[in-house]
């Protein structure tokens, strides 16, 4: 393919620094992982199921969802229901980095999104609204990122009994503390406010009213309908 059809050049120099620079993020990884870890073997997962999971979805929420609904009998088309709820954010993400993905191949944009994690989508996204593009992070971070959950669930079904309780350090907290630092520290136009105040107050609706993990559908559908029909140039 030409460079001029896809000229997006990615940098292995700023691969590796986005690496590092999701370094401290992953040691939480690391502690969510373990969780899992144990999760999955009180379900009944071998080891080399549970680190296979890891390896092959890289999808948190999805997973413990799954291991939630495991047993003699798992219900096939349940199972992918819930699965797609929960990951159907991941539409609007990378639909929200169209703008950078339709300077990469095809082949490279495809490869890329199997490493796009909410943390280096953040990244990512709000250096787009800065004026930056950065793919690197993508790449770079969700290695780190991926690389961590796999070690975290291989601690977790070895010496999950080490960590029974991760919440009671308040571990389950720290990605959703660094992803609002993500939002307050983006674009504050009037816009994107509303589109986030509309996201939060679907989600909980949602979460108080509807099924479990529809919340995460409706926040985002919520938040993602305002940005499309009330969106401004300026701020993108």
């Amino acid at each position: 393919m030409s460079a001029n059809l896809y000229p997006y050049q990615f940098e292995s120099r700023k691969v590796r620094a986005e690496f590092f620079r999701l370094l401290p993020i992953s040691l939480f990884v690391v502690a969510f992982g373990t969780a899992f870890g144990l999760a999955a073997s009180q379900e009944g997962l071998s080891p080399f199921q549970s680190i296979l999971m890891s390896a092959a979805m890289f999808a948190g929420a999805s997973q413990f969802a799954a291991v939630d609904m495991w047993g003699a009998e798992v219900s096939l088309l349940p199972l992918m229901a819930v699965v797609f709820a929960i990951n159907s954010r991941h539409l609007l993400m990378g639909a929200s980095l169209y703008p950078m993905l339709r300077d990469v191949s095809p082949g490279r944009r495809y490869a890329l999104l199997l490493l796009l994690t909410d943390a280096n989508w953040a990244v990512s996204a709000q250096e787009y609204q800065s004026g930056r593009r950065n793919l690197e992070v993508i790449i770079g971070g969700g290695l780190v990122l991926w690389m961590a959950w796999i070690l975290g669930t291989s601690v977790g079904v070895f010496f999950g009994g080490l960590l029974q309780n991760p919440k009671a350090f308040g571990l389950d907290m720290v990605l959703g503390c660094f992803l609002l630092s993500m939002a307050l520290g983006g674009n504050k136009s009037p816009r994107v406010l509303v589109a986030w105040l509309v996201a939060g107050a679907g989600s909980l609706a949602a979460w108080k009213w509807l099924p479990p993990n529809s919340h995460v559908v409706v926040g985002a559908l919520a938040g993602g309908v305002v940005g499309l029909f009330w969106a401004d140039r300026s701020d993108k």
